[in-house]
């Protein structure tokens, strides 16, 4: 096969058209139904950036601003848009962009026609089947799939030898996301070092080293503001309860599956194993200079995960920064490339391996991508929404659908102002972070929505466990999943205390004695005040 250039006549075309065909590949993959798990958190903090009388009175909506870069550029067209739409828009232009810039990236390891969009089926295999730590780039809108935008686009520079342009781009990842682009940035500064002579010196680098710090300023002040103006024991308090009460499946080897764990080691082992089988050429060999860079920053997390067992505060100090983060993304990134490079190099030496590698690599992308697509014909609907979260077996699909609309129903009604006043604050189920989303009313607190900066982490903190929990001294220390069992009387005091007009809860039967101003047989809303 002719090899992919700038010059051939037909690229523009060629490029376009996998470019369409990668995006339908991200699109099957990404496509829940809105909203999906973070977007209430990062759209709903866009739209109240540009209208703060959205959610006014929120206390999530109402802590500090982390992403501010991407509520700038982004948020502004909440002005015009429903919340759904803005979703919707979000995703698509994402996608496409991640499509764009993927294929860019793909091109410049493997530059043979249609292997990005080989190349991207397998990434977006990898990184849903074998990823560790939780980490995601093809899904919801949030400041973090613009970043990897940039990060792809800065890979794609560093495997072309162009130093400079990678830094600025990672440098501008970093203002959209301070971690996904500083870690890759360090990533790339391990590449510098990895590479020995195929490296630029790094007197030529300045222009890229200046330029990337400055771009990055935006996000790096933002994320340091969060611990300013509050005393060293609210952050050490702040920084324990993200790391060990809210976090650790993100953010703790202890806190993460240990088939997580296992899987990203095969596939650490595959790539390994694919890297001594074919030397590769230059472009490669950056590549997977960049990948060992991701690789030492996850072996440095694993040194910190040992100071648990000689300062925990100094633990929860350093394990707060995601050590896990980029090695989710780099190691199924670094396969998905290598694979079609090795297929293409081995054709043309072994025509009939080289067939039936590319044949294993077709089976396994067809099959991933058909098997969310089967997901997408039917999709359940959003997790985070009142019942889920009960104690007990986990529900059917027919009892996540039936409890969904009932949720979806009692959260309608409250946008209606001729059934709830605008403002009027709710007490929602612990895991009802959907609420403010389809009510348009602020809520006292919920487990998903957590604020970023030190005073009001630990305030979230201490209304999560003032309103869901059972209590330390208690005999069974738990969350309540329903705000009905803690009694009519202990949420009019509730009520009072947060200044709470209403409460929506799971039905009992028979109801609390309270004021029932709503009730469609699976939730019921209470009037507090």
């Amino acid at each position: 096969m002719p090899t992919v250039t700038s010059a051939s006549p037909t690229s523009g075309r060629q490029a376009l058209i996998e470019i369409i065909l990668i995006f339908a590949v991200f699109s099957i993959q990404g496509a829940r139904p809105v909203p999906d798990v973070n977007e209430p958190y990062y759209l709903g903090k866009a739209i109240h950036y540009w209208n703060p009388d959205w959610l006014g009175g929120d206390f999530f909506m109402e802590s500090s601003d982390t992403h501010k870069v991407f509520y700038f550029t982004f948020g502004w067209l909440s002005l015009c848009m429903s919340p759904v739409a803005l979703a919707w828009t979000g995703r698509i232009l994402t996608w496409l962009l991640l499509a764009w810039a993927w294929r860019r990236l793909s091109v410049a390891v493997a530059p043979r026609p249609w292997y990005s969009i080989l190349s991207a089926a397998v990434f977006a295999c990898l990184m849903d089947r074998c990823h560790m730590a939780g980490e995601w780039v093809i899904g919801g809108v949030e400041a973090k799939g613009f970043a990897y935008v940039l990060v792809l686009l800065g890979i794609e520079s560093l495997v072309r030898n162009r130093w400079n342009r990678a830094l600025w781009l990672l440098g501008a990842a970093s203002a959209f996301h301070v971690l996904v682009g500083g870690w890759s940035l360090v990533a790339t500064a391990v590449a510098w070092v990895w590479l020995g002579k195929d490296r630029p010196a790094i007197r030529s680098l300045l222009p890229g080293i200046v330029g990337g710090f400055l771009l990055a300023l935006p996000g790096v002040i933002a994320v340091l503001g969060l611990d300013w103006g509050v005393g060293r024991e609210t952050v050490r308090q702040a920084h324990h309860i993200y790391v060990f009460d809210r976090l650790p499946h993100h953010l703790t080897l202890t806190g993460i599956k240990w088939y997580f764990i296992l899987r990203l080691v095969l596939l650490w082992l595959f790539w390994l194993a694919i890297s001594h089988l074919w030397p590769g050429k230059k472009t490669s060999r950056r590549l997977r200079a960049f990948v060992t860079g991701a690789i030492a920053i996850a072996l440095v997390g694993v040194a910190v995960q040992s100071l648990l067992w000689i300062d925990q505060n100094m633990a929860g100090d350093l394990l707060r920064y995601y050590w896990f983060r980029l090695t989710d993304v780099a190691l199924p990134l670094g396969v998905a490339l290598e694979v079609p490079a090795l297929i293409s190099a081995t054709l043309a030496q072994w025509p009939r391996l080289g067939r039936c590698w590319l044949g294993v690599a077709l089976l396994v992308a067809v099959l991933h991508v058909a098997d969310r697509a089967a997901d997408r014909i039917v999709p359940l609907p959003p997790q985070s929404y009142g019942a889920i979260g009960r104690v007990g077996p986990l529900p059917t699909r027919a009892e996540r659908f039936a409890d969904f609309d009932r949720w979806h129903e009692a959260c309608q009604w409250v946008a209606d102002p001729k059934n709830v006043p605008p403002g009027a604050r709710f007490l929602t189920p612990r895991l009802g972070q959907t609420f403010k989303w389809y009510s348009g009313h602020p809520g006292v607190v919920d487990w998903k929505d957590v604020p970023q900066d030190a005073g009001s982490l630990v305030e979230w903190w201490h209304r999560m466990e003032d309103i869901y929990s059972t209590g330390l001294r208690s005999p069974d220390p738990r969350w309540h999943e329903s705000l009905a069992e803690v009694g009519a009387d202990r949420l009019k005091e509730l009520g009072e205390k947060y200044h709470a007009d209403y409460a929506i809860t799971q039905r009992t039967d028979p109801p609390l004695p309270l004021d029932a101003v709503y009730d469609n047989g699976t939730y019921i809303i209470y009037r507090l005040r």
